[in-house]
């Protein structure tokens, strides 16, 4: 689950908890998803304006994991 977000926003107490909902929310999916057989969720927050066309999944989450 990619969430952008504006810079400015990241800190935000209301942006911080519905990071913390969406991340619970992947916990639990993938839990569900171990039992039969799918993927696991992952819940990453992105500053929109380190957002390229052409990024791959993995390069957001890393832009992610760096912010």
């Amino acid at each position: 689950m990619l969430e952008p977000k504006a810079r400015r926003d990241l800190h935000d107490p209301i942006v911080l908890a519905k990071q913390e909902a969406s991340r619970n929310w992947c916990d639990h999916a993938s839990a569900y998803a171990r039992k039969e057989g799918g993927k696991p969720w992952r819940y990453a927050l992105i500053p929109h304006d380190t957002i390229a066309g052409n990024m791959s999944l993995s390069g957001l989450l890393q832009v992610s994991e760096r912010n």
